[in-house]
Order: structure tokens, then sequence, then C-alpha cells
């Protein structure tokens, strides 16, 4: 039975077989008995390689980071997530310069301030940070909420409704406001020459 590692656009976890293309984490997510019982720990969410070096991490080992997967970039930028310095050192670079050159300590503490509020629990779409700007505006790569609160990915002068498989392609842009579920500061990298890896479904038929 699948874990419950997967993470949705709104960085929410869930149990489905659908492992997507990156690995990463938010700390230690179990207790010691194994239990997931944490949403996140700290303020350092980064998005990983799924294979580097041979290394291996088990899935649930107390006191040390639990593994996350994404479907891809896009998902885990609307998720609060920033490439990881290690693993994916050119990406992160590329990500730091697209944002000032701002140091990591505070990549991650703008981000944390713009993705949750405060609150508790493992479920925690409800406390997400949302802003709106005009759709026409944003850069591919984010994620917006259509009128039916679903995760949209813009891209490809097109909107592409996320799933755990893949994006779907649902229509050209609308126009006029919409709600941004990706930080300001992710979407700033991506307006700046950051490039996400897409999953391939991400583009029109």
């Amino acid at each position: 039975m699948p874990r419950r590692n997967r993470v949705d656009p709104l960085g929410d976890l869930h149990a489905v077989p659908e492992r997507g293309m990156f690995t990463g984490n938010r700390g230690c997510l179990v207790d010691q008995d194994r239990r997931l019982v944490r949403h996140h720990r700290g303020n350092l969410w980064i998005t990983c390689l799924a294979s580097y070096r041979d290394w291996r991490s088990p899935l649930d080992q107390p006191a040390r980071w639990t593994p996350l997967f994404f479907l891809d970039d896009a998902v885990a930028l609307a998720a609060g997530h920033r490439p990881c310095g290690l693993c994916r050192r050119s990406d992160y670079l590329s990500y730091q310069e697209a944002v000032g050159g701002l140091g990591a300590t505070e990549i991650n503490r703008r981000l944390a301030s713009q993705r949750l509020r405060r609150g508790r629990g493992l479920d925690r779409a409800s406390d997400r940070i949302l802003w709106r700007a005009d759709i026409g505006e944003l850069p591919e790569g984010t994620v917006v909420l259509d009128p039916a609160g679903r995760p949209n990915l813009v891209n490809d002068g097109s909107l592409f409704l996320f799933g755990f498989d893949g994006w779907r392609h649902t229509g050209s842009l609308p126009g006029g406001e919409v709600q941004v579920l990706t930080p300001p500061l992710s979407v700033r990298a991506l307006g700046n020459g950051f490039v996400p890896t897409l999953h391939h479904t991400a583009s029109t038929p």
C-alpha cells in the first residue's frame, strides 16, 4: 500500500501509487513508531533528484528527514519548496540568481512566510496563503486555482489541471485575475529565468 508521502500543489500529503519525477523533504515527519504525525518540521523545504550518487534514504526513519514525492517542479514550487542546493546545485543557483542572489536562509524564510498561515495537523490546505494576479502576467510554471478551487498549471499559453499521474489540458488561458498558489518568490524566480522541469504531460496536444 502506498505511503502518505505524495505531495499535491497545495502542499498536502496523499497515499497514491504515482511517485512523480522528484523527491524532497521538509524535515522529519514521523514519530519514534514511524507513524506520520506532522505536515512539516522547520523551514527547509527542498526538492531533490530521485536518484543521486546511489544514496538510499529510508522512507520513515525517526530523527531523519522523511522523503516526499512530487510530480514535477511546478508542483513542488506551488507547494512551497525550492531546489536542493546539493543534488540540484545548478537548478538551485539558477533559482537563487533569479530571486536576486538571496542566500538560502533568506530564501527559506521568505518562502515560509508566503506559503502557510499558522496551524496544526497533517492537512494544511485550508491554511495556504493565496494571492491574486492577472493570469496574463504570470510566467509559465505558475500554478493557479480555477473557479472550483482546483490547481491548474499555466504553461504553453494554456491551463493544465493537476493529477498525480500528470497534467490534463483544459483549455487556453482565461482573462482577468486568478488566485495564485505558487508563492510570490517562486513566481519571481520563474519570471526571471528559472526554468522548471515539468512533467511531459504539461504541453498542448
